[in-house]
């Protein structure tokens, strides 16, 4: 679906929060967003940042230092090679896709004395273009992922493959739900399933429509990226 906000960027935040209800927490994802768009958005009351890359996040990092209660969320793909750095740089990372991923990380955040706050990617559809367990294939490594004891794993994460209509989006997105809740069910002692990040700038409305507790909204509130 296309969605369309007009204004400023403090004046779309502003319209945004107000249609949102209190459920649902705004992450105003800003790769490539200078350092000056960030700090509108910060003014306007933004304070959930979400970056792809941890390379990027640590120069805007040192840029807004003065800014000491904003969260960053890791939102784009993590190679095991950074998975140190992005334990440093971020509490929340978003794009836990691997049973592999989430040992390493919880090791490393053992020897950090972190605990980060994370959400499992699905894959509930094939797409060769994402990355994430397929729901089977998480059901399956739920008993591993339970044994990390500094990982502080919320729920799940997802993303549409392209090309779907707003009626399979929406399926997806509740599918994602449904699995949430028939993990939480489980009753397992270190894996909580009350948060659910989905919803970008094209199709946030339909996941609040599915229960989504998290939104990551880059291009409705600052405007395509440069190329």
């Amino acid at each position: 679906m296309t969605v369309h906000w007009a204004g400023t960027i403090s004046e779309r935040i502003a319209q945004i929060k107000s249609s949102l209800p209190d459920s649902v927490r705004l992450i105003a994802v800003t790769k490539q967003v200078p350092i000056e768009a960030m700090r509108e958005a910060y003014a306007a009351g933004i304070r959930d940042f979400g970056e792809s890359k941890v390379q990027e996040a640590e120069i805007k990092q040192r840029e807004l230092a003065d800014l000491p209660d904003v969260v960053w969320h890791l939102i784009g793909h993590l190679q095991t090679n950074k998975a140190q750095k992005a334990l440093q740089c971020f509490q929340w990372i978003h794009s836990v896709d691997s049973l592999k991923l989430a040992l390493r990380l919880d090791r490393l955040a053992a020897s950090l004395t972190l605990e980060p706050q994370i959400c499992l990617q699905v894959k509930l559809l094939p797409d060769p273009d994402k990355y994430g367990w397929t729901a089977a294939e998480l059901l399956a490594d739920l008993a591993e992922l339970n044994q990390c004891q500094y990982l502080q794993i919320k729920g799940l994460m997802t993303i549409p493959p392209t090309g779907l209509s707003e009626v399979e989006v929406l399926e997806l997105f509740e599918q994602n739900r449904q699995l949430a809740n028939k993990i939480q069910a489980q009753n397992w002692q270190r894996i909580q399933m009350q948060d659910l990040s989905m919803g970008m700038s094209g199709d946030f409305p339909l996941a609040i429509q599915a229960g989504t507790t998290m939104i990551r909204l880059g291009r409705v509130l600052f405007g395509d990226r440069q190329a």
